[in-house]
């Protein structure tokens, strides 16, 4: 499969694998999950979904195994929704750069605030 093309399937995986997961999944503990990007193997035999996940540790936690038990189910719906010759395999893996976005954010605003008190001493 030519390049382009490999990277619209992952894009169109990523749009229903999304999909699947706000509308079809009805476990609870998924509501609050992003598919934040999508990567497959060249022959898109494979795919790898990153998710981010709002909540604390423990939520993240048991987001991810329940999306990690699902995953039978969202592909088999995957291949009701793509034409596709073989549906690929779907492995979950959390996203962390939003998490990490967060706190580089709150150092910076940190640093920023200890820069302006220190000017306030001189």
């Amino acid at each position: 499969m030519s390049g382009t093309r490999a990277k619209k399937r992952a894009e169109t995986i990523k749009e229903e694998v999304s999909d699947i997961i706000s509308s079809k999944l009805k476990d609870p503990r998924v509501g609050f999950t992003t598919v934040t990007a999508v990567e497959a193997s060249k022959d898109i035999h494979y795919v790898t979904v990153y998710v981010s996940i709002l909540g604390d540790e423990n939520q993240q936690k048991e987001t991810m195994e329940t999306l990690k038990n699902a995953a039978g189910f969202i592909r088999t719906e995957l291949g009701t929704r793509i034409r596709i010759r073989h549906v690929p395999e779907l492995r979950f893996v959390q996203d962390r750069a939003m998490e990490q976005h967060a706190q580089i954010n709150a150092l910076i605003k940190q640093i920023n605030e200890e820069n302006s008190h220190g000017d306030e001493k001189h």
